[in-house]
């Protein structure tokens, strides 16, 4: 499947309802970025119910509806925000632009599901964190790289269940296959907020989670444009150092330079070391085993390798969904969702001011 299309982006997962049909009805709008295909399969893999889709441009709405012959065709968001039976609104806008739609789905009384980075300000952090103050609504993110990955799933089990002891440093790398056809504010730092604000959200999320850190400061960070001189407000490569507030630190790199050679679109890995073992997983493919989803644990018991592709699920979807029911925070607390959401900001601004 090619870029256009967007379901590259779209993990498929055993279905897992938690709601029958009609108990919990969301909306799609907004499908600037393929990742709404895998946000959409994740709630529907739940028993969520699908009813509206919006956006417009025609063709994203019929590519999309190819996929999701169920979706009914809004004529405007307005139509979506002011369906009662909505209860969440799904949406992949340009990055710049996300924050502003969740502040018009929450005031219109919906939860808000919005793909990473969730906004690329300060200001609009400031603004989204007032209107979760002022209605109660949610404003949910999909960092897909641990919440729609079964190895880091498997992964996470195996920290809570104590299996390298605490965590004192997350190693992480994102590279991400560039491909054709990108839109053009995909190279304009106005609009995706920076490489580090943009993919290295998943990284920062996965430090704060996997370390058990609530809060947590940017020690270093710095942004390149390597190899795109064409495109000068675009950033080809950053990286960037943290450290926790129990002491635990991180460090990542996310770049676009993932090879044609390479059978996935990026070879994502994360290596979490604890004080009694280590724990590395590779995320999208094993290279030159053809395999994904590979989590590799090394402890006093010793050496071990789990495939876990199609074993583990994907339980945050049906959390969400109940979350946002009853009105509890079990598949991430708000205050994690907008920490990461700093935090990268932070680091962009910090590799930004250093030139």
């Amino acid at each position: 499947m090619n870029k256009q299309d967007g379901m590259n982006y779209a993990p498929v997962g055993k279905p897992e309802p938690v709601v029958q049909e009609g108990e919990f009805v969301f909306a799609a709008a907004a499908l600037d970025h393929g990742h709404i295909y895998g946000m959409c399969n994740g709630l529907i893999e739940a028993g969520a119910t699908l009813k509206w889709v919006y956006d417009p441009d025609p063709a994203k709405v019929d590519n999309f509806k190819r996929h999701y012959p169920q979706a009914r065709i809004a004529d405007s968001l307005e139509t979506i925000l002011a369906d009662d039976t909505v209860r969440l609104v799904a949406g992949a806008a340009i990055p710049s632009e996300r924050c502003a739609l969740g502040l018009k789905s929450m005031a219109a009384g919906k939860d808000y599901f919005t793909d990473k980075a969730p906004l690329t300000s300060l200001e609009q952090l400031a603004d989204a964190k007032a209107m979760v103050e002022k209605t109660g609504k949610k404003y949910a993110v999909y960092y897909s790289e641990r919440l729609h990955v079964e190895s880091a799933v498997f992964a996470g089990q195996l920290v809570q269940q104590g299996a390298i002891g605490q965590v004192v440093q997350t190693l992480g790398t994102g590279p991400h296959r560039e491909g054709q056809g990108r839109p053009a504010w995909f190279y304009d730092r106005r609009y995706f907020g920076g490489i580090l604000c943009d993919i290295g959200s998943h990284q920062i999320e996965q430090f704060l989670f996997y370390t058990g850190n609530s809060e947590a400061t940017v020690v270093a960070s710095q942004v390149r444009n390597v190899n795109h001189p064409q495109y000068p407000a675009f950033e080809d490569f950053g990286d960037a150092m943290l450290k926790g507030v129990n002491g635990a630190s991180g460090y990542f790199r996310c770049d676009w330079f993932t090879p044609d050679g390479l059978s996935s679109w990026g070879d994502g890995r994360l290596t979490l070391l604890g004080t009694e073992g280590y724990i590395e997983i590779r995320k999208y493919v094993d290279i030159t085993r053809g395999e994904q989803d590979v989590v590799y644990l090394v402890n006093k018991e010793g050496e071990f390798r789990y495939p876990v592709a199609g074993q583990v699920g994907f339980p945050y979807f049906g959390a969400l969904i109940l979350d946002c029911l009853h009105r509890s925070e079990n598949a991430m607390t708000q205050a994690h969702a907008f920490k990461a959401a700093e935090l990268c900001i932070k680091a962009q601004m910090l590799a930004n001011a250093a030139g």
